[in-house]
């Protein structure tokens, strides 16, 4: 899953980078309106967390501009008001889902979890294929009842390859929905990734590579 985190407040904006790049997201940062537009205009997001009073281009904007944008892209609004007019209007805008801080991670982790699976065909929050188990709430993996000790980038290729439902992934695909915006393209870190979690599966071998197309989970 790929997140774009809006928030003014450096310190916290990285702090809930930092926990969901811990549980295998793809997250990019920026901590005001104006580079939030910049950052939607150029990159395909499944969850924004949208700070609403923000400087340079409102959280209000920003928020159309991602509707507008007619994508896949959830808005979480964040917002230090607690009033059910502000929470109205920013669901009247587009928003999907409001949370007022303070607030526990662990529920925006719930709530940002729920609207990725929103952004895509209906897919259970547990995903079994092959004898593959991959609990996305839990953050938990297993092969034939064995568990799995992955990374988070394993874990999110895996989720990938596991949400494809048998079809093949490009390596640019790959890139985009398990890495953030500062991955080099001309890294070798899809193979690398693919290769360690390949390992890790076991036999028999699930992962197939198919060269010029990419990678299939069978």
């Amino acid at each position: 899953m790929r997140v774009l985190v809006v928030e003014d407040e450096q310190l916290l904006a990285d702090t809930l980078a930092e926990g969901l790049r811990r549980l295998s997201m793809a997250v990019d940062v920026c901590y005001d309106g104006d580079a939030a537009l910049h950052r939607v205009g150029v990159n395909g997001y499944d969850v924004v967390v949208l700070d609403r009073d923000l400087p340079k281009v409102h959280g209000d904007d920003v928020c159309r501009a991602v509707i507008d944008a007619g994508g896949e892209a959830r808005v979480l609004m964040l917002t230090a008001s607690g009033e059910v007019t502000d929470r109205v209007a920013g669901l009247r805008l587009g928003a999907d889902d409001y949370l007022t801080k303070p607030f526990a991670f662990d529920e925006l982790v719930a709530r940002v979890q729920a609207l990725g699976r929103r952004s895509r065909p209906a897919l259970p929050p547990v995903l079994c294929r092959s004898g593959v188990v991959l609990d996305l709430p839990r953050h938990q993996a297993s092969r034939d009842g064995r568990h799995l000790a992955l990374s988070p980038k394993e874990f999110a290729v895996l989720e990938v390859l596991m949400r494809a439902e048998g079809a093949v992934v490009s390596a640019e695909e790959l890139l985009e929905k398990a890495w953030d915006e500062h991955a080099d393209p001309f890294t070798n870190a899809v193979r690398v990734a693919v290769m360690t979690l390949r390992r890790k599966l076991g036999d028999p071998p699930l992962v197939t590579t198919l060269p010029g197309a990419g990678y299939q989970l069978r």
